[in-house]
Parts: C-alpha cells; sequence; structure tokens
C-alpha cells in the first residue's frame, strides 16, 4: 500500500514538473519570439545631422549633440552616426523589492527598441536565485520571474502591468536617444539652461520625462511620473521615478549613461532607490 501511494506521489510530482517545464518553455518561446521582431533593423540607414534638431533651444541642441557624438566631431561635412532603431545592452549590478529587503546580485541583458523592449535577468544566488524577463511591445506588457528558472514567483499581465511597462520603455531612452528625437513627435520645453523637458505619447500613453544635463550635454538625472503601485495599500498611481547617472561611456559613436541607481518617490522622503546598475556593453 505504501509503495502504491509512493507511486502515485511521485507520478504526481513528475506531472507538476513537466508541467512548469513545458510553461516555462513556452514563455521562453514568447520572448525570443519578441526579441527578434524588436530587433528587426530598418531597411535603409539614416544618419544623424545637426539639422534634425537645429530649430531646438539650446540645451536640447547641447544634449543631443552629445548622446550622439557630435560635438566630437567638429567637422560640418563629416557624416554622423547612423540613427538606430534598438540597443542590445548587457548590464550587471543589485536589486532589490522592498526597503526592508536585503540587495540581491543582478545580471541583465535587454534589448531596447523604438517599438519597445525585453529585459532578461538572473537575480540572488543559490536556492534563491530568480530567473526571468520584462517585456512590452504593441500594447502588450508582462512580466514574468522563476525561482531557478522553473516554479513561478511573479506573473504579472495587466493593463496596470502594461502601462508601467510604457513606463519603463519611456524612461530608459536615455540608452537609446532615438526614441526621443523632434521627428518623432516628441516635443521639447527648457526649464532652465541645464534643465529640459521631452513631453510625448507612447502608444496613446502620455509621458514627461525631466532631464538634467551638465555644460557638455552630458545627462546628470532623470525623473518621470511612472505607473506604479510602491504605494502602502499596492494600488497603482502615477509616482515620481527618478534615476541619477555617475559615469558614462561611448558605444558605436552614442554616448550614455553606463552606471545608474534609480527608484520610486524620487524627489520625496518616501524615495526607494531598488536598482544599481553598471553597463558592460551596448550594441546599436
Amino acid at each position: 500500500m505504501l509503495t502504491k501511494l509512493l507511486l502515485a506521489i511521485g507520478a504526481l510530482f513528475a506531472v507538476a514538473i513537466v508541467a512548469l517545464i513545458f510553461t516555462q518553455s513556452k514563455h521562453n518561446a514568447n520572448i525570443a519570439k519578441t526579441w527578434r521582431v524588436l530587433q528587426t533593423k530598418p531597411s535603409s540607414i539614416e544618419r544623424f545631422s545637426k539639422e534634425m534638431i537645429a530649430d531646438q533651444p539650446e540645451p536640447v541642441q547641447r544634449y543631443f549633440l552629445h548622446a550622439f557624438g557630435a560635438e566630437r566631431n567638429r567637422e560640418a561635412s563629416a557624416p554622423g552616426i547612423p540613427i538606430a532603431s534598438s540597443v542590445h545592452l548587457k548590464m550587471s549590478g543589485t536589486l532589490r523589492l522592498a526597503p526592508n529587503q536585503e540587495w540581491m546580485p543582478l545580471q541583465a541583458e535587454e534589448l531596447l527598441s523604438t517599438q519597445g523592449f525585453v529585459w532578461k535577468a538572473t537575480a540572488g544566488k543559490g536556492l534563491m536565485q530568480m530567473q526571468g524577463a520584462d517585456y512590452y511591445t504593441h500594447g502588450a506588457g508582462r512580466s514574468r520571474f522563476s525561482l531557478w528558472g522553473l516554479i513561478p514567483v511573479v506573473n504579472a499581465q495587466s493593463p496596470d502591468v502594461m502601462r508601467s511597462s510604457i513606463g519603463r520603455w519611456i524612461g530608459e531612452c536615455f540608452w537609446l536617444p532615438t526614441l526621443l528625437l523632434p521627428s518623432r513627435g516628441v516635443s521639447w520645453r527648457v526649464i532652465d539652461v541645464n534643465t529640459i523637458q521631452a513631453s510625448l505619447k507612447a502608444d496613446g500613453e502620455p509621458l514627461t520625462l525631466t532631464f538634467v544635463i551638465d555644460a557638455q550635454g552630458r545627462l546628470l538625472r532623470s525623473s518621470f511620473l511612472r505607473w506604479g503601485n510602491q504605494t502602502e495599500d499596492k494600488h497603482y498611481a502615477e509616482i515620481p521615478f527618478g534615476a541619477t547617472y555617475e559615469t558614462e561611456q561611448t558605444f558605436d559613436g552614442y554616448t550614455i549613461p553606463s552606471q545608474i541607481s534609480a527608484g520610486w518617490w524620487s524627489g520625496t522622503d518616501r524615495y526607494f532607490e531598488f536598482f544599481r546598475m553598471t553597463l558592460e556593453q551596448a550594441d546599436f
């Protein structure tokens, strides 16, 4: 009798494992498909030129000229760098899910595109290691992470998650300045000599980004209102979200932040820093 019971339990366990593997494989295939779609290159190569931003205020021009490397090439006749439609990022750092939790080691790669993003990450270590992905594209956003890449611990997909994912997509545009060019329907205004604001609509969602730059156009800080549930009762609301940028690097001609820290409730006494990251590689 005991033997039959143990065999039955073993069979149920095996079925559960097979089901988890099947579900995870299906999710991985979906992520791989989304990655391929976002990685599609444009049919023609357009290059950055100063004429693209000639009608913008000086601080806005300063930011773009620095990001696109134009201030390093003083020859007016020299061709600008190609306008990239996506960038493949590799990063490492630390992450925490709540203010009272310990920081977890993080390794991740991301494809950031003019059509959305896919972020694949491994966080934690040992028995508490989680693997998964966040993504958003064309009105679909999702976050799914599993313990050891098998047992689901986060599986979020809803209109609120989608709206928050749009905020993340546009909030990371500092890694793909193409997203912010005026030709993409972005309106810029100057707050002061080193503070500029970009207003745009991303898949119908209005967003306003505030950038603080230095005298050379280097990005120092950014902030915007992002839809999230970092509230006392976990309801979704527009929450101040911000990041600071310690260093920058140049990849394929683009000069972008390479060391950042980010968190919710930026600029308030409730600030919750949850993300610290160093960019290791960027391929445009």
